[in-house]
């Protein structure tokens, strides 16, 4: 009898012949044979264009399952809140504070999403009719998370009950403080969760050990929405509300549930899906005063979309949390007067223009400071950049620069004598989360906490090198593999005179598109670059001309001083293979297409 070996799977071939483009990216089709037949299936049986078909196909959606991939709804696919540990005594507590007329604190974080969780939970118990207080911890005077100067502050103003969104699951000494001075806690959180848990009435995190819900996925906001569902049910029952005072439109606050699961990156897959899908609905309706300025302020032309709550609106909003009032962005999202909202919005407009220069200015050392480590050899598993007298509130945008620029779990930290403040960003398949705890647990850091894509903390001067040396210990392996290959994974093959309105509309139907739900990615085979030239903030803008004659606008943002834009700007007059995502330009009532650029390869060295 002879062995029969099992053979190895055929290595894939670079799609366009594209085994290493200018940023060294190896070009796959993102379709395999199986998704190819998934393809034709999806088309046969849904009767939906081949290209929309290859899309869902590439995103791993079962030929039974598009029909609610096409139109996810809140219905459908939002779960009972009580299958949530500790949902119950979570409502039942909010409830009775709701009929007995408590005085309610709400404590936030200072991001997009704790601006929108407050927000959201404030507007609830109002319509409940309690006048809750809020309460946005400063990003430097206070730090990350409910501190005890903030509840005492909160419990000699009245409040008995305390309730905190998108924090508090490790806010042991803290509310410790609160019991002894006689004051409820009510924890809503998502962050990962350690085997020990705060005391309190109820703790309402998806990812705490013993919760069996499946909800993991959703962020804070997310999930402050279904306890409001909860809650709205309980007060029914109870008998609460009545003519003088209605039920809350709930599906009303999807645009501002929208906006923080955008901006929090958390996976856009069941539930979050629906909440962007019908948010950005909800949003185009422009009735809600805060955000209505805020889109004015951004100057966001044409309806919104998933990747504008992003990159427009939510860094607009933690413009405050960052540098300025924290809580000016959740004051936005309670405004009811347009006049005051523009003058708020205005104000956060400066202030993220302010963030901006600050951020480019510490971008710049950290990078120095990342080049000099790295050194000829490129080796190292982390980026660990740090400085006296950085800005605090802009750490978490270097290291995500950081990030993006060495493609390694990145760490920024802002020392102010000698301890620091940092935030790190990490890259798929490399949770920093985890490993923050664990430094926490080893006694590295002072504290810290966060999921697998972005962390925060608090350390030592002294201990910083004895932290650099852990995270390479514990995160080079899943470095290494996150590393191995880099590739550009591409839906298929278009040329300048396809690129229609009309088919990224089509492909739109596959959205919203973010975090778990890539957008789709098209290459533009030998196309001639007739214009190239660097633009506002580090952009290159591009015209491109297909072999029919038709041109495609395209821009490569934050690449006029990386290999990608210096490789366009050098291709002036010649033909490139160009990969990157279809967006429609609005501009005084006239739309076309416009290209994002991901990677541009030389056709002659493919």
């Amino acid at each position: 009898m002879s062995l029969v070996l099992p053979t190895a799977a055929p290595a894939p071939r670079p799609f366009l012949g594209v085994a290493r483009s200018v940023i060294g990216r190896f070009w796959r089709e993102r379709l395999d044979v199986r998704g190819a037949q998934a393809t034709m299936a999806i088309v046969q049986r849904h009767g939906v264009p081949e290209l929309l078909a290859r899309v869902l196909a590439g995103r791993g959606v079962g030929i039974d399952e598009v029909e609610a991939w096409l139109d996810p709804t809140i219905k459908r696919l939002l779960p009972d809140p009580d299958t949530l540990t500790d949902m119950e005594p979570c409502v039942a507590r909010l409830a009775d504070a709701v009929v007995t007329g408590e005085q309610v604190a709400v404590f936030g974080d200072y991001d997009v999403d704790g601006a929108t969780s407050t927000a959201l939970l404030v507007e609830v118990l109002r319509a409940g009719g309690l006048d809750p207080a809020f309460h946005i911890p400063d990003r430097i005077f206070e730090g990350y998370g409910p501190n005890i100067p903030a509840i005492e502050a909160l419990a000699a103003n009245g409040a008995t009950l305390l309730v905190t969104v998108d924090c508090g699951t490790a806010s042991f000494e803290p509310f410790a403080r609160a019991h002894e001075i006689g004051l409820d806690v009510v924890v809503i959180d998502h962050h990962q969760t350690g085997e020990e848990l705060p005391q309190v009435a109820a703790l309402v995190n998806p990812n705490r050990a013993d919760d069996l819900s499946g909800l993991g996925h959703l962020c804070a906001v997310g999930l402050v929405f279904v306890v409001a569902v909860g809650l709205v049910r309980e007060l029914r029952r109870r008998g609460w509300w009545n003519p003088s005072r209605p039920e809350p439109d709930l599906l009303a606050a999807l645009d501002m549930v929208a906006l923080g699961t955008v901006a929090d990156v958390v996976p856009l897959i069941g539930l979050n899906r629906a909440y962007v899908t019908k948010g950005l609905i909800q949003l185009r309706k422009r009735q809600r005063p805060g955000l209505t300025a805020l889109m004015d302020a951004a100057r966001l032309s044409g309806p919104p979309k998933a990747w504008h709550l992003g990159f427009l609106l939510g860094p607009r909003i933690n413009a405050g949390g960052r540098i300025g009032d924290a809580a000016l962005g959740a004051r936005l999202l309670l405004c009811q007067d347009p006049i005051e909202a523009a003058a708020l919005a205005v104000e956060l407009d400066r202030l993220n223009a302010e963030r901006q220069q600050v951020e480019r200015a510490i971008v710049a050392q950290a990078e120095a400071e990342a080049d000099a480590a790295l050194g000829l050899s490129g080796e190292g598993a982390v980026i660990l950049s740090s400085g006296q007298g950085w800005h605090p509130g802009v750490v978490g945008l270097v290291a995500a620069r950081l990030k993006e620029k060495f493609g390694r779990p990145a760490f920024a930290i802002a020392f102010t004598g000698t301890t620091g403040a940092g935030s790190a960003r990490s890259i798929p398949g490399v949770d920093v989360g985890r490993a923050v705890r664990g430094a926490v647990e080893r006694g590295l850091l002072v504290k810290g906490g966060g999921h697998a894509m972005a962390a925060g903390l608090t350390i030592e001067r002294e201990r910083l090198g004895d932290l650099r040396a852990y995270l390479e210990e514990v995160l080079s392996s899943a470095v290494d593999v996150a590393r191995a290959v880099d590739e550009l994974a591409i839906d298929g093959a278009l040329s300048a005179g396809g690129a229609t309105p009309e088919l990224i509309e089509m492909v739109e139907r596959a959205g919203p598109y973010g975090a778990g739900n890539p957008q789709p990615v098209f290459a533009f085979p030998a196309h001639r670059i007739v214009f190239a030239e660097t633009g506002s903030a580090d952009q290159v803008r591009v015209r491109l001309r297909g072999s029919d004659g038709a041109t495609l606008n395209a821009v490569a943002f934050r690449a006029a001083n990386a290999p990608l834009g210096q490789a366009l700007l050098d291709a002036r007059g010649r033909q490139m293979h160009v990969a990157g995502t279809l967006d429609i330009d609005s501009w005084q009532g006239r739309s076309q297409a416009s290209l994002r650029i991901s990677d541009v390869a030389d056709p002659d060295q493919a």
